[in-house]
C-alpha cells in the first residue's frame, strides 16, 4: 500500500480551544486518513482565545502530529491598560457605554491590525514552516479563516516554496459582516480587499461553508469555489442517545452556543412570555453558552422570563449532547446581519442529526432555512414577526414528544464531508 500523502492544516482554533472552528477542523483531520491523507496540524502554542472544552483534546487521535508555535497577540497590551481582566475582548464591542480607551482599541483594532489581530503570527510562522515543508514531503497546505492572517501564511508558503495550496472560508473576508462593526476608514477596506484579491488569486482551489458565500466568492474572485458545508459526526452522539424527546411535564426549549451583538434572542423571548405567561402550562428556556450581559439584564429585569429562564454556561461539547436529549424544542438564532443568508452555524447540522424539532430566527430564504425545511424539521422565521413566532410555540408544545420524520442526512455526515475535502486534495 502507498504511504499517504501528508497535508499541512494551518488554522488558529484547535482543541482545547472550543467552537465551531475547531469542529470543521478537527473532523477533517480526523478523516482524511481514511482517504489516504496524513494531516499535520500547525496551530498557536498560546491563542488569546478564553473558551476552553478538554473534552475535544482526547477526539485529537493519538497519532496526529501537531506543530504547535508560539503566537504575539497585542490584546495583553489592552488588558494592561485597562488595569483589569479581560477574558472576551469581543465584549468591548457589545458595550453601550464605552470608555475613550475602549473607543481608541476599536480604531486601532479596526484600522490597523489588518486583516486581523494575529497578522503578528505570519511572518515568524512562514519563517519556520518553509524548511519543515522541504524536509518533509508535504503535498499540500490548507488554511482555513477566520482569522484571514492564516490565508497569508498559506499564500506566503506557497509563494516560498510553490506547495499547492487550499483557503478555506468559514466566514466572507471584505464582505464580512464583522468589519461593518468597526470604524474602519475607506483606505483599509481596500487594503483588505488586496489582500483577498491575491489570496483568491493564488490559491490552488477556494473552498467555503455555504452555496450564498459560495456564489459571492465566486462573484469576487472570478473562478469556481468548492462547497463544503460543515456537518454531524455520529460519534458524538451518545450510545444511548433517547431519539425520542420524552413527553415531560415541562415543555423544555434548549439554545446551544453564543448570544452576543448580532444574535438576538429578545424578539423570541417576547413571543415566549405571551405564549406561555398567562397559563398553566409549564415551559424552561435554557441557554446553553455564553449570553450576552445585555440579555442576562433584560430577563432579570422581567418577573416572568426570570422563573422561566435558565443558563447553564458554557458546557464541553460532550456535555452539550444530555440538553439536547432532554429538549423538545431546539432553538437556533441566525445573525440579522447582510451575510445572514449565507449562515448556516455548525450546529444546525448537531440540532438535526439530534431528531428534535427546530426554530430558528433568520432569514426565511437563507441557506439555514433550506436545510431544515428539507429535512422537515421546524421552521425559520424572521426575527420581527413575534406573533409567527409565537404561533409556532403553540404547535411545537402540542407536538412535543411527537417524532420527527426520518430525514435524510447521510450527506452531512463529517466522513463523507471530508471525502470530499480529498477528492479536492487529489486533483491538486
Amino acid at each position: 500500500m502507498d504511504a499517504p500523502s501528508r497535508v499541512l492544516i494551518i488554522t488558529y482554533y484547535w482543541p482545547p480551544t472550543a467552537g465551531s472552528g475547531v469542529q470543521r477542523w478537527l473532523k477533517f483531520a480526523k478523516y482524511l486518513p481514511a482517504y489516504g491523507w496524513e494531516p499535520v496540524v500547525f496551530t498557536p502554542e498560546n491563542p488569546d482565545f478564553d473558551l476552553k472544552d478538554e473534552s475535544l483534546v482526547k477526539e485529537v487521535p493519538a497519532q496526529m502530529e501537531v506543530l504547535k508555535f508560539p503566537i504575539w497577540e497585542p490584546y495583553h497590551l489592552l488588558r494592561k491598560a485597562k488595569r483589569q481582566e479581560i477574558k472576551d475582548t469581543s465584549v468591548i464591542l457589545e458595550q453601550k457605554r464605552k470608555s475613550l480607551l475602549d473607543h481608541v482599541a476599536i480604531w486601532l483594532r479596526a484600522n490597523t491590525l489588518i486583516p486581523d489581530p494575529r497578522v503578528f503570527w505570519v511572518r515568524p510562522s512562514v519563517k519556520y514552516l518553509v524548511d519543515i515543508l522541504a524536509a518533509n514531503n508535504f503535498k499540500a497546505v490548507i488554511t482555513t479563516g477566520p482569522p484571514h492572517s492564516m490565508h497569508l501564511i498559506g499564500r506566503n508558503l506557497k509563494r516560498a516554496t510553490g506547495i499547492p495550496w487550499i483557503a478555506d472560508f468559514r466566514d466572507p473576508w471584505s464582505s464580512w459582516e464583522f468589519l461593518d462593526t468597526l470604524p474602519m476608514m475607506s483606505l483599509v477596506r481596500q487594503r483588505h480587499r488586496k489582500l483577498e484579491g491575491s489570496v483568491f488569486g493564488e490559491a490552488n482551489a477556494l473552498i467555503t461553508i455555504s452555496p450564498t458565500f459560495q456564489q459571492e466568492m465566486e462573484e469576487l474572485s472570478g473562478r469556481s469555489v468548492h462547497l463544503l458545508t460543515n456537518g454531524f459526526d455520529a460519534d458524538d452522539l451518545p450510545v444511548d442517545f433517547a431519539k425520542e424527546p420524552s413527553k415531560g411535564r415541562v415543555f423544555e426549549i434548549v439554545y446551544a452556543g453564543v448570544i452576543d451583538a448580532i444574535r438576538n434572542p429578545i424578539p423570541f423571548l417576547n413571543a415566549l412570555r405571551k405564549s406561555f405567561g398567562s397559563t398553566e402550562l409549564s415551559v424552561r428556556m435554557t441557554f446553553v453558552g455564553r449570553v450576552s450581559e445585555a440579555v442576562k439584564t433584560f430577563i432579570a429585569e422581567d418577573s416572568w422570563l426570570i422563573r422561566h429562564v435558565a443558563f447553564a454556561g458554557y458546557v464541553s461539547h460532550e456535555e452539550v449532547f444530555r440538553y439536547y436529549e432532554r429538549a423538545h424544542l431546539l432553538l437556533l438564532i441566525l445573525t440579522d446581519t447582510k451575510n445572514a443568508k449565507g449562515n448556516i452555524p455548525g450546529k444546525l447540522f448537531e440540532y438535526l442529526a439530534t431528531n428534535r424539532r427546530i426554530l430558528a430566527l433568520g432569514d426565511p430564504a437563507g441557506d439555514a432555512a433550506k436545510l431544515i425545511h428539507d429535512a422537515e424539521a421546524g421552521k425559520v422565521i424572521s426575527h420581527s414577526e413575534e406573533g409567527e413566532i409565537e404561533a409556532f410555540l403553540h404547535v411545537a408544545n402540542t407536538l412535543r414528544a411527537t417524532p420527527l420524520p426520518s430525514a435524510g442526512m447521510g450527506s452531512f455526515e463529517r466522513r463523507r464531508i471530508t471525502g470530499k475535502l480529498a477528492e479536492i486534495l487529489d486533483e491538486l
